[in-house]
Parts: C-alpha cells; sequence; structure tokens
C-alpha cells in the first residue's frame, strides 16, 4: 500500500514533470524481492501508480519516486488505468477544492469469487520471468478529507475497484464500501485512531462524481510510456541523489 497527502498547495505547484522521469526498479528494496522492468515486458498489462504521477508536480524528485515499480500494479489498460481509474485520481484532486487536507491510502487487494461448484477461491495471475508480480484482482483507496483543524470532522470515504475495464458512465459510489471491508480484506486498520464522533461519510458530505475528461492524447502518452526504457541513471532524494 502507499499513502500520499495532497493540499490546494501542493497541487498548485508545478515544480515537476513526468517527462522527465523513467521506471526504474527500487533500490531500497531488497533485490530477491524487488519488481523488475522485465516483469512487465509483454505482461498485457500496464504499470499503473498507485500514488498519482499527477499529485506529485511540487517536486522533480517526488515526481521521480512516483516512477518505481515499488509504486506500481499490474494494472488492466485501456478502460481502467487510463480511463476510470485515472478519472478516479483526478476526484481525489478536486476534493481538495472542498478540503484543505486530503489524506489518501491506495493498495491492491486479491478477493475470492464463487465457482460453479458455489465455493469461494482467490485465483489471480502472476506476471514475471519467473513469476514474480501478482495481479491484483481489485484496488482500494481509504479517503480521508479534512477540514484542516486538529480536531476537527473528517470525511471518510472508502472505495473498492475491480481490477477490469469499467465502463466511464458507472457511478463511483457503486464502488463505495464500509471502511471495515477494506480492513477485513486488506488485514489493514485505517480509521482505528479517529474517534467516531469526528467521522462523516464522505459521499453524504460532498457529491462522489467523477468528471469524464476527453483522454485521447492521454493514452498516447500513456502507451508511450508503457514502452519505455528507463534511462539507466536518475537522482532521487531515497539514496541522497546518487545515480541509480
Amino acid at each position: 500500500l502507499v499513502a500520499e497527502h495532497i493540499t490546494p498547495a501542493s497541487l498548485a505547484l508545478s515544480n515537476g514533470d513526468r517527462k522527465h522521469s523513467y521506471f526504474a526498479e527500487d533500490p531500497s528494496v531488497p533485490e530477491k524481492f524487488r519488481g523488475k522492468l522485465k516483469d512487465y515486458f509483454r505482461s498485457g498489462y500496464d504499470r499503473g501508480h498507485q500514488v498519482p504521477a499527477a499529485d506529485a508536480k511540487w517536486s522533480q524528485d517526488a515526481m521521480n519516486d512516483t516512477f518505481y515499480l515499488s509504486n506500481m500494479c499490474p494494472q488492466v489498460g485501456e478502460g481502467f488505468n487510463r480511463d476510470y481509474w485515472a478519472h478516479f485520481e483526478d476526484f481525489c484532486r478536486r476534493l481538495t477544492q472542498r478540503y484543505p487536507s486530503v489524506r489518501i491510502v491506495t493498495g491492491p487487494l486479491y478477493l475470492p469469487k464463487r465457482d460453479a461448484d458455489g465455493k469461494w477461491k482467490v485465483s489471480y495471475e502472476v506476471i514475471g520471468n519467473p513469476p514474480n508480480i501478482a495481479v491484483p484482482t481489485h484496488f482500494y483507496k481509504v479517503i480521508f478529507a479534512e477540514d484542516g483543524t486538529a480536531t476537527g470532522q473528517v470525511a471518510l470515504g472508502a472505495f473498492v475497484l475491480p481490477n477490469a475495464v469499467i465502463p466511464n458512465e458507472k457511478p463511483i459510489t457503486d464502488f463505495e464500501v464500509p471502511v471495515e471491508a477494506v480492513e477485513r480484506a486488506s488485514g489493514l486498520e485505517f480509521a482505528s485512531k479517529l474517534p467516531v464522533g469526528r467521522r462523516k461519510r464522505l459521499c453524504a458530505d460532498t457529491v462522489c462524481a467523477l468528471v469524464i475528461k476527453e483522454y485521447a492524447d492521454r493514452q498516447k502518452t500513456f502507451a508511450k510510456e508503457q514502452k519505455v526504457v528507463p534511462a539507466p541513471t536518475r537522482t532521487s532524494p531515497r539514496n541522497g541523489g546518487a545515480n541509480l
């Protein structure tokens, strides 16, 4: 999972540009556990950002960090990563027009489905050679939209989306679930320290709806990025700016 914090001020900055960033293996992850660039080669899946690059324009180093494979999961490309999921990420950014502080936790899920024999089973693809990267069946976002005060109200929302083609006309509220459902599925607690009295439901406090934009040019960019072989060196604050 990954967690991020966005504000109107952070999104207003333009110090980072994704055209200067390259997909890269994360040197902070031990070699035997590390996702490799070759794992995605001809896999049929996009390298899908969990923290969106568009949320990190405040710094080129921050932008670069979003391109580490530790921030990626295999995602269905057309119809999801390049479409519905991108609109969902845009929805999260637009929340800063109403809330001065928005925190988002994003991660993969591997959920069971019922087979023809009536039994529930977990089944997922693994890509790479040797197989190394599990393809999630679903993705979640847990959103904390804060009023900017230390003891104020927090609009809490949780969403679970299938890693599959989703029609753009599908309401995002169809994927809204209780936070407890994500906790149960992920094995993680997200709001155990947030008093019940400070919580309110996000989609009851604001309109939860996607703005569908024309992504023809965006899809061309995505397609190009998925084919790019990362440059052999770049700097990152993770290792003090040393070449990777």
